[in-house]
């Protein structure tokens, strides 16, 4: 099986690039996009000190905090407007599309189609409000109450400094969801994968960084350091081995569409019903962290008694804590099942087949389908749920056990890797699709259309 890699060099080309101009608007629009947003994270908010949140993010690098401030390309160690980032549209489409597997009204919208679907990402963006502000206002409390040997993170504290970090935090979050739909409808990729996916690069050179000078400072080993570029080397050609995973299942359209299809480019094309390994890709991991980072976030910010219940509490919920890797693990699995069973209906695509006159051989159309169908879902899912929890937990391990600055976790990795590969199969498509309105232009000009 080819790479993404491979298989976008084999059929770039140079003068079908030049001509695809709507492909180049794209790009240049989504680089317009993620040049605001890295220019938004470091608009810093008023009346914070910000080498007093620097130090404090610094000594909790290890922390949860520090995977958010990962994730935000370092707009929480610098306190900026873009500190929440896209995470509380996350957790705000994690509890829309929980209610609409359990509200009748919900799921009697989600059948209406387009308009449906607006009126969903509707109640999303206000759910979105909500808990901006919600986490803004946490934010600010917990600032006036931090403070270290620099002084106090807040210069001038009260209601005035609350209510601005607040309305700041939620603008710029608002702001952050609005280019990401901007990015999925005029540019290439998904807005929010690719918003997370470029705050995670913005780091990764200094990260990187800091392990080449340790390394040559002394305090890891040559031999660690090389373990762990291998390790990442073999990390990352199984999480494009196991993306690219697909189980064909064999379909048998009617005598017509099957003598049309064998007259395509290419033979039988779309003779069969791809699964993919990983239905979710990305999503669980991601809403795992967002879910397990909520609470821990505002309790970072409150310098809390380690002796008491409380401290206590977030030391046994720390990044690393065996408790934490169970909760972890036990989100991925849930939301990669949950996140299948909302975005693939085993008993509407087996309607589909039987309205076509297409079926499975061997299975008889309709509820036997939909049951086989799901029996594979059900398998795959399990599999592609292993995989996540192995690619997520390994680097966890190795940094609770092994002193290495990983700043680079499994999810990060996994984000990386995957909207690489999605963006790569997107630029393709485009470039295919380019070429086709090409041969169909030229057949028209010729009179053969």
């Amino acid at each position: 099986m080819a790479s993404p890699i491979e298989e976008f060099t084999k059929n770039f080309s140079l003068s079908a690039f030049s001509k695809a101009k709507d492909l180049k608007k794209r790009l240049w629009f989504t680089l317009l996009v993620l040049i605001i947003y890295r220019i938004g994270t470091y608009i810093p908010l008023p009346n914070i000190n910000p080498i007093v949140v620097s130090e404090f993010t610094k000594r909790h690098a290890s922390s949860l905090l520090g995977i958010l401030d990962l994730f935000s390309g370092g707009a929480i160690g610098r306190m900026t407007v873009f500190a929440l980032n896209i995470m509380p549209y996350i957790s705000a489409s994690i509890i829309v599309q929980l209610l609409t597997a359990m509200s009748p009204y919900l799921t009697a919208l989600k059948k209406e189609g387009e308009v449906g679907r607006q009126r969903i990402n509707q109640y999303t963006r206000y759910a979105t409000v909500g808990l901006a502000m919600l986490q803004g206002f946490a934010i600010a409390a917990g600032l006036e109450r931090l403070s270290t040997q620099s002084g106090p993170a807040v210069l001038d504290p009260g209601f005035a400094f609350r209510f601005v970090t607040m309305i700041s935090l939620t603008g710029g979050t608002l702001f952050i969801m609005w280019m990401g739909e901007q990015i999925s409808n005029r540019g290439i990729g998904n807005g929010s994968s690719i918003i997370i996916y470029s705050g995670i690069v913005a780091n990764l050179p200094a990260a990187l960084m800091n392990t080449f000078v340790l390394g040559k400072q002394g305090a890891i080993s040559v031999g660690a350091l090389f373990t762990l570029l291998l390790f990442i080397v073999a990390v990352i050609c199984f999480i494009v081995f196991m993306e690219k995973a697909v189980r064909k299942v064999p379909i048998q359209y009617p005598k017509r569409a099957a003598m049309a299809m064998a007259n395509m480019p290419g033979g039988q094309q779309g003779s069969h019903l791809p699964l993919k390994l990983n239905n979710a890709n990305v999503i669980p991991p991601i809403f795992a962290s967002t879910i397990l980072s909520l609470p821990m976030m505002m309790a970072g910010f409150i310098e809390m008694d380690q002796e008491s219940w409380l401290g206590k509490i977030a030391q046994i919920f720390s990044h690393g804590q065996p408790v934490y890797i169970v909760c972890y693990l036990a989100a991925i699995i849930f939301f990669a099942f949950f996140y299948t069973a909302i975005m693939f209906n085993p008993k509407e695509t087996a309607d589909n087949l039987k309205k076509g006159g297409s079926y499975i051989p061997g299975i008889r159309p309709g509820d036997s389908t939909a049951d086989y169908i799901d029996t594979l879902l059900l398998r795959l899912t399990t599999i592609g749920s292993i995989y996540l929890c192995v690619i997520c937990i390994i680097p966890e391990l190795i940094m609770a056990r092994v002193s290495l600055p990983f700043y680079l976790g499994g999810t990060s990795l996994l984000i990386v890797v995957n909207v690489s590969v999605e963006t790569i199969t997107q630029l393709q498509s485009h470039m295919l699709a380019q070429q086709y309105e090409g041969l169909f232009k030229r057949g028209k000009a010729k009179g053969l259309i």
